[in-house]
């Protein structure tokens, strides 16, 4: 098969939403139409005692939330689908504003008894700000719920979008019956008894045909008439393109955790989503059918399996074909690499791949050359744009609990830090490191993972910072060095070496700008920028 070929059938997502929205039971659910898994695991029932297959991290199975993103493949109507499914907790969003960096369309999940949600919202302007193209899943319909209309306003004006109806439910909580597919004209049945299972699916090629009111009953039959009247009259007609360029956004309604409306929203997917798209880098853009391998690195994850202290990188390939033990250069470093076995993900498998294309996820094995931001490429010394690292929100000293464990801290801490979990700051005046995090649930994640990966035990100190700024100054100027000598306190360097000022309040930042107008400060590093 051609490049061209491999290309067209490859289509890389994320799924994104609030905690509890049901992404991750969604997630499960498009392994199982896609025939990748037997049978589903719920996250929270405890029913099945099986977990669901996308969070592997022992926290996460005791919390029922997913803290690392997950990558997912699947074949489907000869289709390479690539599933990132991302946490939803906020304390974990900078592992999902990086995972954005790598897909090139995205599915947002909103809960139908709570609609829009503050995560959502931040999510939701990341993808529109980079205008990747979105595909909104109303979900939980056999809850009670918002109405339809209301909740098609809501993401409107909440989010911003654009949105088209492509499924319409009929009912909602206790009087939902099924869903007209308005995208493939039919209905789909929504059966109490089989809840696992899917209904029939009725053809409807009129929707005033009498076989619909003896489906669904006269008054819901007429409601539905009513309703996909007014979505004609108000909504305009999907246009593909329009989608495509983030301008207009399909809406699909459904509940994941009964199988339904899963496969319509599966198989428009696949009819629409984007392929594998170019990457701007710091020299040129790159289109993923240049004969040349390049590639990124968004995610590092430590001791995936804990019999085996692995790291594994996770690469996007952007263009060209990426081979098993050929030799590429990591950019930042300068040097060659080969790769003995790349591992491509298959549900919840690993397996080792030959070769991939654009658009895949491989998982390199990793001793501790990469960061993340990292560009791969067959020799070319050009850098991929845009993986940010924030300001963090929360600031902790960390301090060694047990002083036989210094190297195994050290080592975790560095290790973690490279992933991407949180940031490290080591104060210019005394050494102190100073860990920065997102969420304030990040810290236990580290304390737990430091002790259950490395044997190394840690505590914590409150510090008073308000946030991390990063410095572009003339380090040379007289202006630069008086600066420095007044906030000599709160100078660190963070992991890459960058001078950052810890800043104690709002109104510190301020009177700085002020008083030092050519000492600029910055709340986003640009990782790839990092020396």
């Amino acid at each position: 098969m051609s490049l061209l070929q491999e290309i067209s059938k490859r289509k890389t997502f994320g799924i994104i939403s609030h905690p509890d929205a049901g992404k991750t039971t969604l997630t499960e659910k498009l392994l199982l139409f896609g025939g990748a898994i037997q049978e589903a695991g719920a996250v929270k029932s405890n029913k099945i005692k099986k977990g669901a297959t996308s969070d592997f991290m022992e926290i996460e199975r005791q919390r029922g939330i997913s803290v690392a993103t997950s990558i997912l493949a699947f074949e489907y109507k000869g289709k390479k689908i690539n599933i990132l499914d991302t946490p939803g907790h906020k304390d974990f969003a900078e592992d999902t504003y990086r995972t954005l960096t790598a897909v090139d369309s995205v599915i947002v999940v909103i809960d139908v008894a709570k609609g829009v949600e503050e995560q959502t919202e931040k999510l939701v302007e990341v993808c529109r700000m980079r205008k990747i193209p979105m595909l909104v899943f109303i979900n939980k319909l056999d809850r009670e719920g918002k109405d339809a209309f209301d909740l098609l306003d809501e993401v409107e004006q909440k989010l911003g979008l654009k949105v088209v109806p492509l499924s319409l439910p009929i009912g909602m909580g206790s009087d939902f019956q099924g869903i007209y597919n308005i995208w493939e004209k039919n209905i789909q049945l929504f059966l109490e008894e089989k809840k696992q299972k899917v209904g029939e699916t009725i053809v409807i090629n009129d929707i005033n045909d009498s076989s619909v009111d003896e489906t669904i009953g006269e008054k819901a039959a007429a409601t539905l008439r009513d309703e996909l009247e007014l979505i004609e009259s108000v909504y305009p007609e999907f246009d593909r393109e329009q989608y495509l360029s983030g301008d207009q956004q399909p809406v699909f309604f459904g509940s994941a955790l009964n199988n339904f409306g899963v496969r319509e929203l599966l198989d428009a997917f696949v009819e629409i989503a984007p392929m594998p798209q170019p990457k701007e880098s710091d020299l040129r853009l790159v289109k993923p059918e240049e004969k040349n391998f390049t590639g990124f690195v968004f995610k590092i994850h430590a001791n995936m399996d804990p019999k085996h202290r692995d790291r594994l990188a996770f690469v996007k390939i952007v263009s060209g074909t990426f081979k098993r033990n050929e030799n590429y250069l990591l950019v930042r470093e300068g040097k060659k690499m080969k790769f003995s076995s790349p591992n491509a993900f298959f549900a919840d498998k690993k397996e080792v791949v030959d070769e991939s294309f654009p658009g895949d996820i491989v998982g390199l094995h990793d001793t501790g050359s990469f960061r993340i931001g990292d560009t791969l490429t067959a020799g070319e010394k050009l850098q991929f744009k845009g993986i940010p690292s924030f300001s963090p929100e929360h600031f902790r000293y960390i301090n060694n609990d047990d002083p036989l464990k210094a190297k195994q801290l050290a080592k975790g801490i560095d290790q973690l830090m490279d992933e991407g979990v949180a940031q490290l700051f080591t104060l210019e005046m005394n050494g102190r490191k100073i860990i920065g995090t997102v969420g304030a649930l990040q810290y236990e994640v580290i304390q737990y993972r430091l002790e259950h990966e490395y044997g190394a035990k840690c505590t914590y100190e409150p510090i008073g910072i308000h946030k991390a700024c990063w410095i572009e100054a003339d380090e040379k100027s007289d202006e630069f060095k008086e600066f420095a000598r007044l906030k000599q306190r709160f100078m660190a360097r963070d992991n890459h070496g960058q001078l950052v000022f810890l800043a104690d309040s709002a109104f510190t930042i301020h009177m700085t700008q002020e008083k030092f107008p050519n000492v600029k400060l910055h709340f986003i590093s640009e990782w790839n920028n990092a020396k």
